[in-house]
């Protein structure tokens, strides 16, 4: 079963800042003392496993060292105060060759292909950081001489049927690139204080059962290199705001709501001042959706907000754009013979561009230089006008795409496979935010609706894209409005999911609007969870299904709350 999924909720409240300095470019010996040490132990490690009767052809070190701050804050106080500095390396052993190796796909192994990972030292001095490095080597060498036995007797038992024949692996240059080293510097007791006003608020209520909001920062150094001579070392920091709040319906159902801000230095996150107008709007927000009626199953025409819209997109044809799932026999492959066809509305282009960094003036998640392999990042124009020209690649090659284009990509300890960086869909028909909603009242009275549905606001979604399962999705909205034919103002509403097949869904998309919206947060899938961004304007969809959401079966607290009495 493949399942991914993109959650706000899950975006690990990131926050790393990002410098603004110029990166320079190595001139040929390594930046630090510490990528010299990695890349004279891979080089002995390489020559020295040579010898054995299935040597490796590539190996690769990757290490994070990564410090970080974590402040929380709840009903006005502090729950929640940590810093942490670690050092997390992993090994990648390839045996065999570029065209058959110990990676090769099993049908029916849906198991998330992983590397070792272990701890360094928090030192440069060479020795420690060497032995660890040996070890992790020897034993990542044995793991893939057994993955290479087991992946030959597959394909002698079970060739796969129908398949175009694609090596395993791509020959790739050397990169060597040095940029900045990030580091960042938090004012905690401010920054505790402000989040004691923020979250007290949610005292105010009663039954606000959960009121929180978190604050968490991040400097990320990664050091890689690789057999092929590659040598990156390359800073990235970020900060991330989080309000999380959650109520019950009087039937059970929870209620939760978030609002999340990214920034790649604390001075870009939002003042003081609009922060507490979205905690107070939450709390009523809250209130409303207690009693708000809840919907029942319906398909008709819908406005997707453009954060809906990005995710919409995201998890039902991000996903499925991934290289790796156009040469696995076990995927659906939903648009693995549709190349030069059209997909969408010819009105759409779809752009994945890992070299944003903002778009207008907001932060994007899903910016880096180089992936996970040590590729340059690119963008890439997956969709030109309605008509499929590319898939996203890692340097595991698919039929008639031989090269990576910059999308291999991994959370520390798997192996990188093709995955969404900062996904940008473009639109040549787009009108106002009000002749949207008249369309859309027009589309509901030409289908005989009293309504249509605005999706404002959206926790996150999954997808399936296994053969096993159907090739349906889930995008969950927790903000959803009622829009009538005729005078009536919106109408709050709960209870929904949005879901649908791909192919459908896509021939629906009638019109957009002239606004683009963004969607951060952390993508999980088979090579763990990596940052992204969804960006999107608004969209009209002629038709969209949706099912009551699943519901808790834990009634509200049956004790009154205790005062919750709040300092001036």
């Amino acid at each position: 079963m493949k399942r991914h999924r993109i959650h706000a909720a899950l975006a690990a409240l990131v926050v790393v800042l990002s410098l603004d300095g110029g990166a320079v470019p190595l001139d040929g010996a390594a930046a630090s003392p510490l990528l010299s040490t990695m890349q004279s132990e891979l080089q002995r490690n390489f020559d020295g496993l040579k010898k054995e009767s299935t040597p490796p052809y590539y190996i690769s070190y990757t290490v994070h060292d990564t410090t970080s701050s974590s402040l929380r804050a709840s009903f006005g106080a502090v729950d929640q105060d940590s810093d942490s500095h670690q050092r997390i390396a992993s090994v990648e052993v390839r045996v065999g060759d570029y065209t058959l190796d110990n990676t090769h796909p099993m049908r029916g192994d849906n198991g998330s292909p992983r590397v070792g990972l272990f701890a360094l030292p928090l030192t440069d001095e060479d020795a420690p950081t060497r032995v660890a490095l040996w070890r992790a080597t020897d034993r990542a060498f044995k793991q893939a001489s057994e993955a290479l036995t087991r992946a030959k007797t597959n394909i002698t038992s079970k060739p796969p049927a129908g398949q175009v024949p694609v090596p395993d692996f791509s020959k790739g240059g050397a990169q060597i690139f040095s940029g900045d080293t990030a580091s960042y510097k938090l004012d905690a007791n401010a920054w505790r204080a402000r989040l004691r006003r923020l979250s007290a608020p949610f005292a105010d209520d009663p039954l606000v059962l959960e009121g929180l909001v978190s604050l968490s920062c991040q400097a990320d150094n990664r050091y890689y290199v690789n057999s092929d001579g590659s040598q990156i070392a390359d800073g990235d920091a970020s900060c991330r705001l989080f309000i999380q709040a959650s109520t019950k319906a009087d039937d059970g159902m929870d209620l939760p709501l978030y609002a999340s801000y990214f920034a790649r230095t604390p001075d870009g996150l939002p003042d003081e001042k609009e922060l507490a107008g979205a905690v107070r709007d939450m709390v009523g927000l809250l209130g409303k959706l207690r009693t708000a009626p809840l919907v029942d199953p319906y398909s008709g025409p819908a406005i997707l907000s453009g954060r809906a819209a990005g995710v919409f997109f995201h998890e039902i044809f991000g996903h499925r754009v991934e290289g790796q799932r156009q040469k696995n026999a076990d995927d659906g492959q939903t648009f693995s013979n549709k190349l030069d066809q059209p997909v969408l509305p010819s009105f759409l282009s779809v752009v994945f561009d890992p070299t944003l960094k903002k778009l207008g003036s907001t932060e994007l998640m899903g910016y880096y230089r180089y992936d996970d392999e040590g590729v340059k990042g690119q963008r890439v124009t997956v969709v030109d006008k309605g008509i499929l020209k590319t898939f996203l690649l890692s340097r595991s090659p698919i039929a008639h795409f031989p090269e990576s284009n910059g999308h291999g990509r991994a959370q520390i300890g798997f192996v990188p496979v093709s995955r969404q960086s900062n996904l940008v869909v473009e639109s040549s028909k787009s009108v106002s935010d009000d002749t949207l909603v008249a369309l859309l009242k027009e589309e509901a009275k030409k289908q005989n609706k009293p309504f249509g549905l605005l999706f404002e606001n959206i926790e996150g979604g999954f997808t399936f894209t296994s053969r096993s399962q159907p090739n349906a999705f889930n995008v969950m909205p927790n903000v959803v409005y009622r829009i009538y034919t005729d005078n009536r103002p919106p109408e709050l509403v709960r209870g929904v999911d949005l879901i649908g097949t791909p192919l459908a869904a896509f021939a629906k998309i009638v019109a957009t609007g002239n606004k683009m919206d963004v969607f951060n947060g952390i993508c999980g899938a088979e090579s763990g969870s990596v940052p992204v961004s969804a960006s999107a304007p608004s969209m009209l969809v002629s038709e969209v299904e949706v099912q009551k959401k699943a519901q808790s079966q834990d009634a509200g607290p049956i004790l009154r709350a205790p005062e919750r009495k709040r300092k001036s």
